[in-house]
């Protein structure tokens, strides 16, 4: 049952506008990288851009505002406003809603369309630029990376390789050895999809959500539906992994 807490915020979140900012911040927070399927290239529908539950969104000015889509509006590295539609994030947003009833998740979507994973190596401006946006936000509250990126390195021998150094950096910079790293299978038979799921055997805390069953709109870009899926799949993968 849902806490008289929850209910209430939930109705502050759907009387207010979208561009509210709230003095509290959120209990864990979650950092979504990658390129444009985390971006998200879905097309929008009617009810989208309205709040989803209580998750809070980080903005451009280092705020903590009600969480609506585009989620990737406020991405450092981003492309033009107009690419910018629906992605996981959502469908995270939602399923961790439901899961976690007494806690306030908060997201930071900083994804850049066509990245490849060299591209979010320390040093690199991805990677360096994110690290920047976050840097007044408490370690402790990070509860894990959501990764979806392979598309621009499909057939790339060493992406193992690459992303073990990036979760490396990632975990350093965020001052937890332990935090969690999901990642996302790509569309199609691509020979990175095998790399991924190689990742658990050399990266602790780490899983890897599936693409099957999910359709694309151009080939490359995951539709609306199947972008919730993976949102849903993510926060399954967390919650299980973190035995929540």
């Amino acid at each position: 049952m849902r806490t008289l807490k929850h209910f209430i915020l939930l109705t502050l979140f759907l009387v207010f506008p979208s561009s509210i900012i709230w003095s509290a911040e959120p209990d864990i927070v979650f950092l979504l990288i990658g390129q444009s399927n985390m971006a998200g290239r879905a097309h929008l529908v009617d009810g989208d851009d309205k709040s989803i539950g209580t998750t809070l969104l980080f903005d451009d000015k280092g705020e903590w505002i009600q969480a609506s889509n585009p989620l990737n509006r406020f991405a450092t590295d981003r492309k033009v406003i107009s690419m910018q539609r629906i992605g996981p994030g959502a469908g995270f947003a939602a399923a961790m809603n439901e899961a976690l009833d007494d806690t306030r998740v908060g997201l930071v979507v900083n994804a850049r369309g066509g990245s490849s994973i060299d591209q979010w190596i320390k040093g690199q401006p991805l990677y360096d630029n994110t690290m920047k946006r976050i840097k007044d936000v408490p370690r402790e509250k990070f509860a894990g990376v959501i990764w979806h990126q392979g598309e621009s390195n499909a057939e790339d021998p060493k992406y193992i390789e690459k992303a073990q150094l990036l979760v490396t950096h990632l975990r350093t910079d965020l001052e937890n050895k332990d935090l969690v790293f999901i990642a996302g299978e790509v569309f199609g038979n691509k020979n990175v999809n095998k790399l991924l799921n190689k990742l658990p055997e050399s990266i602790s805390k780490c899983a890897v959500v599936s693409a099957k069953g999910l359709k694309v709109f151009d080939g490359v870009h995951f539709d609306r539906e199947s972008q919730l899926e993976l949102g849903r799949r993510y926060a399954k993968a967390w919650l299980t992994l973190t035995n929540k």
